[in-house]
C-alpha cells in the first residue's frame, strides 16, 4: 500500500519535508513507497526562496535549484493554485491522506503599534520585498519611490536587503530577475538617504556578517554609524553587549565590519546615496506631512539598565523621512480549523506533532518550518526541522515497538501500509484530491505548467538582454504563461 501525504506549502519547509519523507521512508527496515502532494495557493513553487530573497542574492536563490530536484523526485507532485481553507479544507485532506504536514511559513509583518503607522508612505517591509521579487499578489505599480529619505525599522537580514535594494545602483540590478516595472521604478527613484534603525544595540542586531559587509561594498554609497552608538557600554549598563562581543563570533564579525564605517566614507562617484545605520532608538510616532502622508519619524533613545531592563530614556529626536518600512519580525497566520497559538503565532506541536487544546497529539497532523517554531534561523535551518517532523510521522505510522523493543511515541496512530510492493499502477495514480477539486471547478497547476512560467521568464530575459530570467510582472502575466489562451 502507498503512504500518501499532503504537504501544505511549497517553500523550503514544505519541500525539505517532501525530501525527508522520500529519503526516510526508503531507509526504513521495510522500505515504504510514498506519494506526496505538495499544495500551494500560488501557481509557483519555492515560497520564500522565490519571493523573499533579494534579487541580487544569487547564491541564496540557487537553493531553488536544489528544491527543484525535490519536486522532480518520483512520488512528489506539485499542486499549485490550491487554496487551503477555500478550495480544500482540513477535513478534506485528513480524509484523503495518511498524514498532512502544514508548512505555510510566516507571511505577515509584525506591526509597530505606534501613532501614524497607517499613514500613506508607511509600509510593511514584506510588501516591499514582495514587490521587488515580483510576487503575484502585488501590484507592480505599488511603489513609486518619490521619497528622498527612507527609514527602515529593523536590523535583521530582511532590513539589510531592503536598505541595499534602495541604495544600490539600479544598473547593477539589471542582470537580475527583478520585474521590468520594478526596475523602471528603481531607475526613477528619488531616494538619496536610507536609515536603518535598531531598537537595541549593534551587539543585539540580528543580521549576519556577510550581508552586513555587502552594505559597505556598495559602489557610490556612503555608509556610516554613530560612534556613541557603537560603544558597548554607551547605552548598556548591564554588560550584555560587551559579553556578546566576547562570546559570539557573529557579533564580533558584525562589530568589526561596522567599525570600519565610523568615520563615514567620503562621497564617491555613483549614486551619491547615503546609508545610516542607527542603534538604541525606537520608533515612537510616524509624523504626518502637510498632505497627511509620512513626513518624519519620532524616535526615543533607549538603553539597558544595570539590571538588564530595556527602557526608553525620555530623550527624543525627529528623523526627516517620507517613507517608513517596518521590518521588526514576521508572524504566521492561522490555517482554517488547525490549532493555533495566538501568542507565539505558531501551531502548537511537540517535535512536529500538532497538539490539540489539551496538549494531546492529533492523529495524522504535523507541522514544519516557521509555522512550527516561529520565524527563526536561515533557509537551511528548515532542513533539520523538516527531518525531525518526518521522523515523528514515520514513527507514528509504523506502530509496534521500535528498535530493541523500545516503545515508539504514539505507536500505530496512522494506518500502517502493507509491506511489499505497491499495487500495479500506484506510482502513476492521480492525487486523491483530483476528483474533489474537479467537482469544485479547481484545476491545480501542475509542475509542467510551472515549467512554462520558467520558460517564459527565460524568454523575457533574452528579449530584454537581462541575464538568465526576468520575473513576469504580476498575476495575470504568470497565469497567461502557465495556461496560454487556446
Amino acid at each position: 500500500m502507498m503512504l500518501r501525504v499532503a504537504v501544505v506549502g511549497s517553500g523550503p519547509a514544505g519541500l525539505y519535508t517532501a525530501e525527508a519523507l522520500v529519503k526516510q521512508a526508503a531507509a526504513l527496515p521495510v522500505p515504504v513507497p510514498v506519494s506526496i502532494d505538495v499544495l500551494d495557493r500560488l501557481p509557483t513553487p519555492y515560497g520564500l526562496v522565490r519571493y523573499g530573497v533579494a534579487p541580487d542574492h544569487k547564491s541564496i536563490k540557487s537553493v531553488a535549484n536544489y528544491l527543484r530536484r525535490v519536486l522532480e523526485s518520483p512520488g512528489v507532485a506539485f499542486l499549485g493554485g490550491v487554496h487551503f481553507g477555500d478550495h480544500v479544507t482540513r477535513q478534506d485532506l485528513l480524509g484523503a491522506y495518511d498524514a498532512v504536514v502544514y508548512a505555510t511559513g510566516a507571511m505577515r509583518d509584525r506591526r509597530l503599534a505606534i501613532p501614524g503607522e497607517d499613514l500613506p508612505g508607511s509600509y510593511a517591509a514584506t510588501d516591499f520585498v514582495n514587490w521587488y521579487c515580483g510576487h503575484p499578489d502585488m501590484d507592480m505599480d505599488a511603489f513609486s519611490l518619490d521619497a528622498e529619505s527612507v527609514a527602515v525599522i529593523g536590523v535583521g537580514n530582511v532590513a539589510v536587503d531592503v536598505a541595499r535594494i534602495l541604495a544600490r545602483d539600479v544598473e547593477e540590478l539589471a542582470q537580475t530577475d527583478v520585474p521590468e516595472p520594478v526596475l523602471a521604478a528603481l531607475r526613477a527613484s528619488k531616494v538619496r538617504e536610507v536609515h536603518m534603525i535598531g531598537r537595541r544595540g549593534p551587539a543585539q542586531a540580528k543580521f549576519t556578517t556577510k550581508e552586513l559587509r555587502e552594505l559597505g561594498e556598495l559602489p557610490g554609497v556612503s555608509v556610516r554609524v554613530e560612534e556613541s552608538e557603537m560603544d558597548p557600554d554607551g547605552f548598556d549598563s548591564s554588560g550584555e553587549s560587551a559579553a556578546l562581543a566576547e562570546s559570539d563570533r557573529r557579533v564580533r564579525g558584525n562589530l568589526v565590519a561596522m567599525r570600519q564605517w565610523l568615520s563615514g566614507a567620503a562621497q564617491v562617484a555613483g549614486t551619491g546615496r547615503r546609508l545610516r545605520v542607527r542603534f538604541w532608538l525606537r520608533p515612537a510616532e510616524i509624523l504626518p506631512s502637510s498632505s497627511r502622508t509620512v513626513g518624519g519619524l519620532r524616535l526615543e533613545r533607549t538603553r539597558l539598565t544595570s539590571d538588564g531592563v530595556f527602557e526608553g530614556t525620555g530623550e527624543f529626536e525627529t528623523l526627516d523621512a517620507q517613507m517608513v518600512l517596518r521590518s521588526v519580525g514576521y508572524q504566521s497566520v492561522p490555517l482554517d480549523g488547525v490549532p493555533f497559538d495566538a501568542r507565539s503565532h505558531t501551531v502548537p506541536n511537540s517535535g512536529g506533532r500538532v497538539l490539540d487544546d489539551t496538549g494531546a497529539p492529533l492523529p495524522g497532523e504535523y507541522v514544519a518550518g516557521w509555522l512550527k517554531r516561529g520565524p527563526t534561523g536561515v533557509i537551511g535551518t528548515n532542513k533539520a526541522d523538516a527531518a525531525e517532523t518526518v521522523r515523528a510521522l514515520l514513527a507514528d505510522l509504523a506502530g509496534g515497538p521500535g528498535e530493541d523493543g523500545a516503545a515508539l511515541p504514539r505507536p500505530g496512530l496512522l494506518r500502517f501500509p502493507d509491506a511489499g510492493p505497491a499495487p500495479e499502477g500506484a506510482e502513476g495514480a492521480p492525487s486523491p484530491l483530483h476528483g474533489l477539486l474537479a467537482e469544485r471547478g479547481v484545476r491545480p497547476v501542475s509542475y509542467d505548467e510551472w515549467l512554462r512560467i520558467e520558460a517564459a521568464e527565460a524568454d523575457l530575459a533574452r528579449s530584454l538582454g537581462r541575464g538568465e530570467r526576468v520575473k513576469l510582472p504580476g498575476s495575470a502575466a504568470i497565469w497567461s504563461a502557465c495556461r496560454p489562451a487556446g
